[in-house]
């Protein structure tokens, strides 16, 4: 045997011999480790696929939940919204609780599709963004229904610059002091409009509409 042959079977012999140690201080370490890791994965797995089994269920239930109201069954709908509202999952609950304040609305029971968008509104939990699509949607039912007062305490918030929902709440309050006979505010509110190149077509021409119809009156003056 060579002296090469020599030290390489010495070091593989050292190399074994580290190695055993290694795993006879460190082996049981290693092997939980690895079985720890294994059933995080598992774990993982199984709780995104329980999220996604969850999130699917609840929404074929806000689909059924739709058809229903389409069909002009709001009772039926309003029950499967509800049930969504207390067993659905993610972001569902909050759309079955709009979506049934606007069944309720179509039904024809004004006063408490309002009282569910002013809870929505008022519900901090809630992203801003939806709590002032609900403002705005009660404003939009209490034009006909409301007080110039009534619309103004949901939609004047929103009727600043820079809010996305300025067009629609300075609509709502514009139609809102018509009725009331309050012509001079609800023509500044139509001109707003109308001159707000952000605003959309259709808004913009209801608005120069009103306008022209209140100038032409000479209700303004």
């Amino acid at each position: 045997m060579s002296d090469d042959s020599f030290i390489r079977e010495v070091d593989e012999e050292l190399r074994k011999d580290k190695f055993n140690a290694l795993w006879r201080r460190y082996g049981v370490w290693l092997i939980t480790a690895a079985v720890l890791v294994v059933l995080g994965t598992a774990a993982f797995r199984a709780y995104d696929y329980w999220n996604e089994t969850r999130a699917n269920s609840s929404g074929d239930a806000f689909l059924q939940a739709l058809t229903l109201a389409n069909e002009g069954k709001s009772d039926e709908a309003l029950k499967a919204l509800d049930a969504l509202q207390e067993d659905g999952y993610g972001s569902y609950p909050l759309l079955a609780r709009m979506r049934a304040a606007t069944v309720l609305a179509e039904k024809g029971d004004l006063e408490a599709a309002v009282t569910e968008f002013d809870a929505v509104s008022a519900d901090g939990s809630i992203a801003e963004a939806i709590r002032d699509m609900a403002r705005l949607r009660a404003a939009l039912l209490l034009v006909d229904t409301g007080s110039y007062s009534d619309v103004a305490a949901r939609a004047e918030v929103l009727a600043v610059d820079g809010n996305a929902l300025r067009h629609s709440a300075r609509e709502a309050l514009g139609l809102a002091a018509w009725k009331e006979g309050k012509f001079e505010d609800a023509l500044k509110l139509f001109e707003q409009i109308d001159g707000d190149s952000e605003a959309p077509r259709n808004l913009r021409q209801r608005a120069s509409v009103m306008a022209e119809l209140i100038r032409g009156s000479g209700a303004s003056s």
